[in-house]
Parts: structure tokens; sequence; C-alpha cells
């Protein structure tokens, strides 16, 4: 995702997804908003037709995971430890739906937030503790596809484009520098066969991994947008560098094949191009990383804590506990002290 073209296309297809009334995508979180009817459409659906777009998604929340927990457990050495804590909190009040993951013991509960709340259900997992095993839930954040994408799109990106200058390089020095440096570059004069030169093979093979291998993503992404009837950059690129590299092979041939032709070749344009904007591309996405570490810096602002307390009939407070604000759930009366930060969300 590296335009307005591009979001604009994601909002075309998705409006285009039947049950689907609204969807606002975002370029600069790389995030769509979607309202769909749920008889007509699903996350399921709306993903597919975003990756046969040519795109990838991922389902990053739903109406749904207000009322959803993630919970580690731990005490659990066996299947069976983690069937009892599962049956257990499906006998629970206000309980929907209980998935376990057997492989770390995580455990994600659905509920009802009239009934329940995630607090509720961490005493609810410490309460199937039953002999010498203690059982104990704290919260657990799920880390997502798109997190692991962002973590690895920086020294992918970076390994691209040192990969395109590899051969980029050459190519610039034998088209441009050497020739204008005699005696240097006179070597590259030498003809191999008719009218073809050292120098003109050596930016033909050079210049052939640029062009199809560090340059597959500019025609996958042409695909794609060609399949859906709409160009963008991707298009672009794929067509200025494939004039540039096709002549210039059309004079490999030419003077493989004549002793009398001459041609000027372009490989270095074609490599180079692509170069530059791989160049743009990482620049960009190191740019985009540190606006995410400033927004979460600002997020790190939010409190971790808060007093939950409980009074009497006369108001009087019973007892006071320091709770994670993240296990605040409805009716919950918290203290708010003077100075301290205060999570609006959490309290509306």
């Amino acid at each position: 995702m590296a335009c307005t073209s591009c979001s604009e296309s994601v909002e075309r297809t998705l409006q285009m997804i039947d049950g689907v009334k609204t969807a606002i995508f975002g370029l600069a979180l790389e995030e769509a908003k979607v309202h769909y009817d749920p008889s007509l459409a699903d996350p399921e659906k709306i993903i597919e037709a975003i990756e046969d777009a040519g795109f990838g998604a991922e389902l990053i929340g739903s109406g749904n995971d207000a009322n959803k927990v993630y919970l580690k457990i731990e005490g659990t050495d066996s299947e069976k430890d983690a069937n009892v804590l599962v049956s257990s909190l499906e006998l629970a009040v206000g309980v929907n739906r209980v998935e376990m993951d057997f492989s770390d013991y995580i455990v994600t509960v659905s509920y009802d937030p009239d009934i329940t709340g995630p607090r509720t259900r961490t005493h609810c997992v410490q309460e199937a503790s039953r002999g010498s095993k203690m059982y104990q839930a704290t919260l657990y954040s799920p880390s997502g596809q798109r997190e692991r994408d962002k973590v690895n799109e920086i020294p992918t990106c970076r390994d691209q484009f040192l990969f395109s200058c590899l051969f980029s390089v050459p190519v610039f020095v034998f088209a441009m520098v050497l020739p204008m440096l005699p005696p240097y570059g006179n070597w590259l004069n030498y003809k191999i066969h008719n009218m073809l030169t050292l120098g003109l093979f050596l930016r033909w093979i050079l210049c052939t991994p640029v062009q199809f291998i560090v340059g597959k993503r500019f025609y996958v992404g042409s695909y794609h947008a060609l399949r859906r009837r709409s160009a963008n950059m991707d298009v672009l690129v794929a067509l200025g560098t494939n004039a540039a590299y096709f002549y210039s092979l059309y004079i490999v041939i030419k003077a493989l094949t004549s002793d009398t032709i001459e041609g000027q070749d372009f490989f270095e344009t074609s490599s180079m191009l692509i170069s530059f904007i791989l160049l743009g591309k990482y620049l960009e996405i190191v740019a985009k990383g540190k606006t995410s570490d400033a927004l979460g810096k600002l997020t790190q602002l939010v409190p971790d804590k808060a007093y939950l307390v409980e009074i009497d009939t006369d108001a009087n407070i019973i007892t006071e506990t320091e709770i994670d604000t993240q296990l605040i759930q409805k009716n919950d009366i918290i203290k708010i002290v003077p100075g301290a930060k205060i999570s609006i969300d959490v309290l509306l």
C-alpha cells in the first residue's frame, strides 16, 4: 500500500461487495473501517475480496472484540487440565463462547458485558484450582500477522534495495562512467561477436536480475491492477522499465546478428529506475515506522492501573483494590485521586 490510488482501489473493491454499506480506508494507518450487513457479508468474504484485488488483509478488530478477553493460563501442564478450565468457563454465567489454544494455553472468552466481565473471568480461572493444581490467569495481547509483517518490512525492503544496487551500480558505471574515462573504459568496446561489445553484454547480464527478480513486485502489482481495469504506480513502473529493457534487448540481438548495426541501449535506465523506486519505498517505510513509534509512545500515556472500590449502602468505602485498567467492567466504581491520569474511554 503505497499511494492514494491503492487506497481508492481498496475502497472500490470493498464497496462492490454485496452487503457492504460503507468503507473508509486510511492510507497512513493502512486500516479500513467497513460497515456491512452480516446477513449478506462476513469478514472472511471481505478479506478474500481484498486479496483478490492484490492486497494483503487481516482482521484486526470487529464489533464483538470489545466483549472478548484473551487470557494466558499458568499452572496447566496437560490437555486434561486445560479441558477442565474450558468446561468451568463455559458453565459460567454470561459466557457465550470459549476457545483454547492448547499449544500456548491461551484461552479466548466471549461474554455478555451486561452480565459479566474480564475480571470475573480471571477469578473464575482461579476458582477452578483443585488440590495441588493452582491456576492463574493473566491478560494476553495477541500479536497478529500485521504486527509481524511490520517488524519484517523494513529489513526486507532494505535488502531488496541493496540487492538491486549490487547489480545496478556496475551497470551505471559501465554505461555512464567508464566510457568517459579513456583509456580505462576502452576494454568495454571489445567485440565479442559481430557488433556485440563486452560492455553491452555485461550491462544486459547485470540488468536482467534487477528487471525480473527485484522488479517482480511491480509485475504482480500491475497484474492485479489491470484485472481491476485500473492503473497504479506499479503499472507505470512496469511499463517504463519494460520499454527500456526490451528495446535494449532488441539492440543486443541486432548487434549479435549484424556486423553493421549500432545502437544505444538503456539497460542502466531500467535498473537504476527500479533501484531509486525501491529506495523511495524504503525511506517511506522508515518514516512510517517512526510515526508508529510516536503513536505508540502516546498510547503509553494511558494509565495501566485503576483503583476499584466497594461501597456500602451509606456510600462508605469498604475495600479499595488496585487493578489493571483492562479488567474494568460494567458497573464498577473507580476511585480517581487528585492529579491522576484518567482513561476516559474506559470510564465511558
